[in-house]
């Protein structure tokens, strides 16, 4: 794949997360994807039904999503993406942070998912209920 058309399979994904469109965000994902935050303490979620049912746990919660691409570089199969993303809670508080986001493609699909970035910084921002939410998964509700 040109790098034109694996940056659009990746901007296509992350306009599907916006609208939690998770039929078309799958369809942008391999087989075999592996979705990790690589802060986090989670092993991340394998496959496109369980990626999905990671982000779910977050964005279930949400009543809006904003993401702002800064930079979106590609380099072969690599594409890379400078971001901010803003999310509203449903009981209407903020947050807002900026990652880094390394997606590494594969005939045209998302294989790997990687996002970068401080988790002191956004968590901080977070509700209380929304921690003791995400507290009460683990990774056996994103993993077969």
């Amino acid at each position: 794949m040109s790098n034109e058309a694996n940056k659009k399979v990746v901007e296509t994904m992350w306009n599907a997360l916006s609208a939690k469109d998770w039929e078309t965000l799958k369809g942008c994902l391999a087989e075999d994807v592996h979705y990790e935050d690589v802060p986090a303490e989670d092993p991340g979620a394998h496959g496109p039904e369980n990626t999905v049912k990671r982000l779910a746990i977050a964005f279930d919660n949400l009543v809006g999503h904003t993401h702002t691409i800064h930079h979106i570089v590609a380099d072969g199969d690599v594409v890379m993406l400078d971001h901010t993303e803003g999310w509203t809670f449903r009981t209407g508080e903020k947050a807002e942070h900026s990652f880094a986001t390394l997606h590494e493609m594969r005939d045209g699909k998302i294989v790997k998912w990687s996002d970068y970035w401080d988790v002191a910084g956004f968590v901080g921002q977070f509700p209380k209920w929304f921690l003791e939410e995400m507290a009460a998964h683990s990774p056996s509700d994103f993993s077969d």
